[in-house]
């Protein structure tokens, strides 16, 4: 039976971190502010550009400060970001597979709408995605239901016959509050150890494929 699958992009499908912490660092100097390993901007990633250069500044840049290195970091991220962003090995083959079986695909994430749409057209241009959301002022961010459930809604399925697949804590309370089912996988930006109440802990896309047939 087909079902609804809502896959998280950025340590999910795709591995963006070299990219982003490249463009951040580069903003940041711009703006005369030091640089952040990409351990550290690891940490930053996963609520929206505007929270990744509130941490990059410690939580104590104003707002105009924020503003400045957000601005400076979409700039530089818009013209650079394809030096920095791969596929996962495995998950192009994977979306196939599941497009084949007849499965409503959809990309839900925090990055900026734009940005996410760009990649998700470039990297995965065979992939029939109904439906990719990134953060819009219309759209509140995960782990806000909102989105998962505007993509349910245009889907025909219910909530209950989607399952959110992504790397974060996030991701999983996005699923519980759309009374969705949750698949956490582990290649991505958070410690496996965090990635608590989830149907399933995938550390690899063979075992992510299992547990989606199982669904």
């Amino acid at each position: 039976m087909p079902r609804g699958l809502i896959f998280d992009l950025d340590g999910t499908l795709v591995d963006s971190l070299p990219g982003i912490a490249a463009s951040l660092n580069r903003a940041l100097a711009s703006l005369d502010h030091s640089p952040h390993s990409v351990a550290k901007v690891r940490s930053f990633v996963g609520d929206g550009s505007r929270v990744l250069c509130q941490r990059a500044l410690g939580g104590v840049g104003s707002e105009s400060e924020v503003g400045a290195l957000e601005a400076a970091f979409k700039a530089d991220y818009a013209a650079t970001w394809k030096e920095g962003t791969t596929v996962f090995p495995g998950v192009s083959e994977l979306l196939r597979d599941l497009a084949a079986a007849g499965h409503f695909l959809a990309v839900l994430s925090n990055k900026s709408h734009p940005f996410t749409t760009e990649i998700v057209a470039l990297l995965f241009p065979e992939i029939p995605f109904a439906r990719v959301l990134g953060q819009h002022p219309g759209l509140a961010c995960k782990p806000d239901p909102a989105g998962a459930l505007e993509i349910a809604a245009a889907s025909g399925l219910p909530a209950e016959a989607f399952t959110v697949i992504g790397d974060s804590t996030m991701d999983l309370e996005t699923a519980r509050r759309a009374n969705m089912r949750s698949i956490a996988v582990t290649w991505g930006y958070q410690d496996v150890h965090v990635l608590t109440g989830a149907d399933g802990i995938a550390s690899d896309v063979p075992e992510l494929a299992g547990f989606l047939r199982e669904g």
